[in-house]
């Protein structure tokens, strides 16, 4: 059965809750949005450092422009995205500026693991599992 999660669609980007389970199955809640152009998913090393996945970070600059700065990778034990989820899913550590107020980017490399619909006309996205593929 398909998972339905909605959207602002006035907003300039596709909005959503999601959560990262830690070794102890503490969730935590982060804000994300996706992000189809990014290849991989990408959180930011503060709310990586507050949620108790990563020890300080020493300060990062931003090059020009709006863009992230990917300096490390981190396995998350668990991620829940739009009602399914991945374990053990590599992810880049990047640092995010604080006036973009996320949390995270939702790349193709979660995405790839399911059939996604994107609805804008209704606000909606719709997600499954891939179905089992013989050969």
């Amino acid at each position: 059965m398909p998972n339905i999660t909605t959207f602002s669609t006035g907003a300039p980007y596709i909005y959503l809750s999601i959560f990262v389970a830690a070794d102890n199955n503490t969730l935590h809640e982060f804000d994300a949005i996706f992000d189809t152009g990014a290849p991989r998913t990408e959180f930011s090393d503060t709310a990586l450092q507050y949620a108790g996945f990563l020890s300080a970070t020493k300060p990062v600059i931003l090059k020009n422009g709006l863009q992230t700065q990917k300096y490390g990778k981190i396995i998350l034990p668990q991620i829940q995205v739009c009602g399914h989820s991945i374990g053990n899913l590599e992810v880049f550590v990047s640092h995010f500026e604080k006036s973009w107020g996320i949390d995270a980017l939702i790349g193709l490399d979660f995405l790839r693991q399911f059939k996604v619909e994107i609805d804008y006309s209704k606000g909606c996205i719709t997600s499954d599992t891939l179905p089992f593929v013989t050969k």
